[in-house]
């Protein structure tokens, strides 16, 4: 790409009241991050209103100043709608307020539409969703369910991704969500690097389950944190379930239940999903073989590999690594 042709990703960051500051200011510190080798911005982020610039209620004891009103997001490649209070501008009965369905009516076919935790809802009621797997904070997963009932509610993951529509869980899960798009678009090296800068996990392990009130467990039971370090250390090798709860001297049993309510999925679920980060930072970073790359990921062979990015990201090694060596310049 020319620096003629250059032009940074857009993202517009719907601002209504009752917003979650927080929330709000997720976007622009994941997406206002990331630069190409030339220094160049990545992404243009914009924060707009449904209303002419002015100031947007918080559910704290501030306002925000919004420069741009919503003729910004007929120009935007993404859309992100955080989290207001509640269900923000969304209607008992699932409708959304005149001035939110005149603002999303500008919004271009094709663009991308994200939401943070209850920002769902605004998705859902202009019926961006029917249809698709979407999820929410936990504490509101019923609810959408109850008031949007052609929707298919996840409330045990961080975040899903439905192709031009993506739907995170709650508060810092927005985190979660932003990273993701970024590794999406331009690469796990690129991810990795906001994720260093803003201080944060690139990848969390498990899903909402861990974080939904429980009983406090008893501090003297072991967990499973040293089986996972372990393994991370030998994605390349056959590792069984026994192995893993051999280090924590558990019971197969009793290492599977820990470790589901520890990180919210099963051991084998989160292995197979390290050993696919794995591939994709060999995909990118080397000139591998795809045998080569497959067994260092611990995948064994070429074909197991392709069948689980087919699977996970929806394209094959070859395709994952023409897209994102090429943008690392590699």
């Amino acid at each position: 790409m020319t620096s003629r042709e250059f032009r940074p990703h857009r993202v517009a960051v719907l601002a209504l009241d009752g917003l979650l500051p927080f929330e709000l200011g997720i976007p622009h510190r994941i997406f206002g991050r990331p630069r190409d080798a030339r220094g160049r911005h990545l992404y243009e982020v914009v924060t707009c209103s449904v209303r002419p610039p002015g100031p947007v209620e918080t559910d704290a004891d501030f306002t925000v100043h919004v420069t741009h009103g919503p003729e910004a997001l007929a120009t935007a490649d993404t859309v992100i709608v955080p989290a207001s209070h509640e269900r923000g501008p969304v209607h008992d009965e699932g409708r959304l307020t005149d001035d939110l369905a005149a603002a999303l009516a500008r919004i271009r076919p094709g663009t991308r539409l994200a939401s943070i935790c209850t920002g769902v809802y605004v998705l859902a009621a202009a019926g961006y969703l029917d249809g698709r797997p979407v999820t929410t904070h936990w504490a509101h997963a019923e609810h959408l369910q109850r008031m949007f009932p052609r929707i298919r509610v996840d409330a045990d993951v961080l975040f899903v991704d439905d192709g031009d529509v993506l739907t995170s869980a709650g508060v810092a899960a927005g985190i979660d969500l932003c990273l993701h798009m970024v590794r999406r678009d331009f690469g796990t090296a690129v991810a990795n690097e906001v994720a260093r800068s803003t201080v944060v996990p690139p990848h969390r392990d498990g899903g909402q389950a861990q974080y939904i009130h429980r009983p406090v467990p008893d501090p003297q039971l072991a967990t499973t944190a040293a089986a996972r370090a372990w393994a991370l250390t030998r994605l390349h090798e056959p590792i069984q379930l026994r192995d893993m709860a051999g280090r924590e001297a558990m019971s197969v049993r009793t290492f599977t239940r820990r470790f589901r309510e520890e990180v919210g999925v099963s051991p084998g679920q989160w292995l197979t999903r390290q050993r696919v980060e794995r591939a994709r930072h060999l995909l990118e970073s080397t000139g591998l073989s795809m045998d080569q790359v497959a067994r260092e990921a611990g995948f064994g062979t070429a074909q197991s590999m392709r069948q689980h990015l087919l699977q996970t990201l929806g394209v094959t090694p070859t395709a994952y690594r023409r897209t994102f060596r090429a943008a690392s310049g590699i």
